[in-house]
This record gives structure tokens, C-alpha cells and sequence, in this order.
């Protein structure tokens, strides 16, 4: 049994070598081409066509106020921002509101839903209404839990210079908005091995879905899919929309500004809960992939092998691969967490990615322990296919 476990160990730690190396192979290719795109917004006026920038909210949280200030200060000619929720006395939008009156120059609005149509995911609702209401063609949505620069605007709106151009989304870096151990974990994980595996989708298969923290869409894209309805049964609408944009035959880019992503869930427990709903949604909606996710992983992996070494007399086998497990994790953190997403957190990317590459691995595990998730203060069951329904 000692033997097969040494094997085991040995086979995943070659996988997880193999996914470090397209990972590094891809890197290059994309920042020759992000110096590319950097060198045509620096050609201004450059491409700026009008835009709509869709805000659903949920409640209140932490620095939102700040977030969403960001959106205000963009340095752009012309846009809109519409914010959404379930109520008119949603505390997110009481929030919206208050950051607005600082800045009339910007043109808003400030919609709600009562809930109507009932769908299962009410972001969806927010989605619809907000499109219907939209002066502009090109819709950029993201998550009230995101922070950008002056510049994000122009860097979202360059790549629909291409006509064949019908959805894009942006890379993102993890940043723990209060501090905290369990913040400082997940937030390295959003930069390391979330944009470790977008990287390596891209290069084998191009870009066949979206990321929710910022995505960007024509219009016309979202009303031949059918419109936001199509996300209405689903909790990973960010994938369905990229999805289904690249089932229309239109092309999904991959922009290469990479934002700011605020973990909130500062308690282990809320921490927790967050990421393995998230691998939860990820086996769902695309369980082949989700499934040799597990031979991504490395430290698991590594450990293995060191006690597997160890019970049969040959401790310097299993140290090696032990140290072989956390320097791919060190050189993924370096390529990737550095130098695509421009992560500064020093600590976080060579102390803590190894400890979240093993937690990683659990929590792929915990997202076959069931099919259901807590969103929003709700329980759901989650369905083939990615949809969920309320749980019974």
C-alpha cells in the first residue's frame, strides 16, 4: 500500500509539474501583448465609445462606498453608471446614492426590482432590468466588491474595436480589504490559482467563458443569447454569459488590466464557506475540468510523498519532493500572482500560496461532499449543468 501511495504521489506531482509549465509558457505571450495593449491606450483619444456600466447590489459591506467611488473617477468622455437591487431601501443603494452626490458630473440611475420576475438567481433580475434601461450598447457589470483605476474604463472598451469582439473580462488580484489571516488566504488563491487556470484555459482552448468581477458585453451579444434571462437558474452566471457569447460564434477576450478584487470574509468560517460554494459551482458547471483540477494541486501531493518516503526508509526521496512541490507553487506565485496580476503582497505570495495550494486541494474535495450551497442567506441544491433550485 506504501508503494501505491509513493506512486500516487509521484503521478501527481508530474500533473501539477505539467500545469506549471503551460502556465509558465503562456506568461510571456500574454505580457508581450498586455505591453502592446498599454503602448495603444497610451495613443489618446483612442477607442472610447460610450458605455454603460451595470452595478447589481446586495446589501451594504465594508468599504463599498470607496469601491464604488472608483467607478466614479474614470478617465473617460462618456458614461453611465446604473446601480440595482431587490429594494429601493436596499443599504447598497443608500450607499450609491450618497457616493453619486459627489459626483453629478456622472450620469445615474438607481433601479429596483421588488423581487419580479422570480427567478432563482435575483442578480439576474437586476441584470434585465438594468439592460432594458441602458442608453448604451456596450454593458460593463461588475461586482460591488471590486475596485479599479482611472484607467479601467479605456482598457475595457479598447478590445471591442474588434467587431468580432462580443464579451471580454478581466484578470483580477485578491487583496484582503480588513486584513486577516483566512482574507490574506483566500485573496492569494483569486491570484495565483484562479488566473493560473484562466491562463492555461486560454492557451488550449481560448476563452470560452467569463469572469464575475468585471465582464463586458455588446448588447446585441446578451439579446441573441436571449438576454439575462439565460442566467436566471444558474449560480455561475459569469460562465454562462462568457458561454454563451462564444456559442454565438463571437469572441471572448481575455483583457489584460487586472483589478482589484476585495475579499471581505475575514472569518474562517465565512471564508470557508465562500470558497468551497464557489468549487461547488465550479464542479457543476463544468465537471470534467473541475475534476482534474485535483492534478493542478502540488503540496498535497508533495506531503504525500514525504510520508510515503518516510515509512519506507527513504526520508531524502520524500524531502525532495516535498521541495519540489513548494518551489512550482513558488514559481506560479512569482509568474502569475507578480507578474501578470501585480499582486505586491510579498508574504501572501511566498508564504502563504503554498499553505493555499493544500487548502485548495481540500476544498476541491469538500465540493463532492454535497450538492448544497449557502448563497445570500439562502440554501440551494445545485443541478448538472450548473442550475440550481431552492432547497426542499
Amino acid at each position: 500500500m506504501t508503494y501505491v501511495l509513493f506512486a500516487l504521489a509521484a503521478f501527481g506531482l508530474i500533473t501539477s509539474t505539467v500545469f506549471t509549465g503551460m502556465t509558465l509558457w503562456s506568461v510571456p505571450g500574454y505580457l508581450r501583448e498586455r505591453r502592446k495593449v498599454n503602448w495603444l491606450l497610451a495613443d489618446r483619444p483612442g477607442f472610447t465609445p460610450p458605455l454603460s456600466l451595470l452595478k447589481p447590489l446586495h446589501g451594504s459591506e465594508p468599504g463599498l462606498a470607496s469601491y464604488l467611488a472608483s467607478f466614479f473617477e474614470q478617465d473617460y468622455p462618456e458614461y453611465e453608471i446604473l446601480f440595482c437591487a431587490r429594494s429601493a431601501e436596499d443599504p447598497g443603494l443608500e450607499v450609491a446614492r450618497a457616493v453619486a452626490a459627489r459626483y453629478p458630473r456622472i450620469p445615474v440611475q438607481f433601479l429596483f426590482t421588488g423581487g419580479q420576475p422570480d427567478y432563482i438567481n435575483d442578480k439576474a433580475i437586476s441584470m434585465e432590468r438594468m439592460e432594458a434601461a441602458a442608453r448604451y450598447d456596450i454593458l460593463v457589470i461588475s461586482d460591488s466588491d471590486v475596485r479599479v483605476t482611472p484607467d479601467y474604463l479605456r482598457a475595457v472598451a479598447l478590445p471591442f474595436a474588434d467587431e468580432r469582439v462580443g464579451g471580454l473580462t478581466c484578470p483580477y488580484r485578491g487583496l484582503a480589504a480588513e486584513g486577516g489571516l483566512w482574507a490574506r488566504l483566500e485573496a492569494v488563491g483569486m491570484s495565483v490559482e484562479m488566473t493560473a487556470g484562466v491562463l492555461v484555459a486560454r492557451m488550449m482552448e481560448g476563452m470560452q467563458f467569463t469572469l464575475g468581477p468585471t465582464m463586458a458585453f455588446r448588447r446585441q451579444a446578451i439579446r441573441a443569447m436571449g438576454g439575462f434571462k439565460v442566467t436566471a437558474d444558474y449560480c455561475a452566471d459569469d460562465f454562462v454569459l462568457g458561454n454563451e457569447t462564444w456559442k454565438l460564434g463571437q469572441k471572448v477576450v481575455l483583457s489584460h488590466h487586472a483589478i482589484d478584487h476585495m475579499v471581505i470574509n475575514s472569518s474562517f468560517v465565512a471564508s470557508i464557506q465562500h470558497q468551497v460554494r464557489w468549487m461547488k459551482s465550479t464542479r457543476f458547471s463544468r465537471p470534467k475540468g473541475h475534476f482534474g483540477t485535483a492534478l493542478t494541486f502540488s503540496l498535497p501531493f508533495g506531503l504525500l510523498g514525504l510520508v510515503a518516503a518516510a515509512v519506507m526508509g527513504h526520508a531524502g526521496w520524500g524531502l525532495a519532493m516535498l521541495g519540489w512541490s513548494v518551489a512550482t507553487r513558488l514559481a506560479l506565485s512569482i509568474a502569475v500572482g507578480r507578474l501578470v496580476v501585480q499582486d505586491r503582497s510579498w508574504f501572501g505570495l511566498l508564504v502563504l500560496y503554498p499553505i493555499r495550494d493544500l487548502m485548495g486541494f481540500c476544498f476541491w474535495a469538500a465540493s463532492y461532499g454535497s450538492s448544497r450551497i449557502l448563497w445570500r442567506g439562502r440554501v440551494f441544491d445545485l443541478l448538472p449543468g450548473g442550475k440550481m433550485r431552492a432547497a426542499r
